[in-house]
């Protein structure tokens, strides 16, 4: 069995006023730093944790540092986790996308499993990545508890995958800043224990 928590970033200017990120390398904010700085204490408390993995992406790579600070680990990058490739919408808020591609917007909005971002990614082809990173992670880390830091739509989406649920399901959950989850893998299945854990950030508000 292996122990995985999963943790969305902290916040940055680019989802504190909505814009698509994608592979767009968007620092944390001052809100996020401290958001990351209280994940890793609520971490550090309730768990020994073996190795820290995260997205290439500087917002999931600074969050999993504050994680593995209290643990003495270095931070290991692994690209199944790096964000959704929005293609031609990276950058662009929700307004801006839809002077020129509509439709298409509203698809991700209502039948995101159906949506063809211009240039970009699919879900579908999220979801399969992803869920090879955390198989070939479970093998590797067998009777141990790891921390995964990702961002909202891998995990919402590797969430999907665990639950053996849809993507046409996908705004059917939340991933807020600094969210933990936790999940276990035995035997190629797996088992959510927790969903959306944000009660170590209430102090910030």
């Amino acid at each position: 069995m292996t122990r995985f928590i999963l943790v969305r970033h902290g916040q940055t200017e680019w989802n504190r006023i909505e814009r698509f990120r994608g592979r767009a390398d968007v620092p944390l904010n001052e809100t996020g730093l401290k958001q990351a700085k209280a994940t890793g204490l609520r971490i550090a408390k309730e768990w020994q944790v073996d190795a820290v993995y995260s997205s290439p992406l500087s917002r999931a790579a600074r969050t999993a540092e504050a994680i593995a600070e209290h643990f003495s680990l270095s931070v290991q990058p692994q690209p199944g986790l790096i964000d959704i490739d929005y293609g031609e919408w990276q950058g662009l808020t929700p307004d801006e996308v839809a002077t020129r591609w509509r439709d298409e917007l509203n698809r991700w909005y209502q039948q995101p499993h159906l949506c063809r971002i211009p240039g970009g990614e699919s879900l579908e082809h999220l979801r399969q990545r992803g869920i090879q990173a955390i198989h070939e992670l479970a093998k590797h880390h067998r009777g141990q508890t790891i921390v995964v830091v990702g961002h909202t739509v891998i995990n919402r989406i590797l969430l999907l995958a665990i639950l053996g649920l849809g993507n046409d399901r996908f705004w059917r959950l939340r991933q807020d800043t600094c969210a933990i989850n936790l999940f276990e893998e035995a035997d190629d299945d797996f088992t959510l224990i927790r969903l959306n854990d944000t009660c170590h950030l209430h102090d910030l508000q």
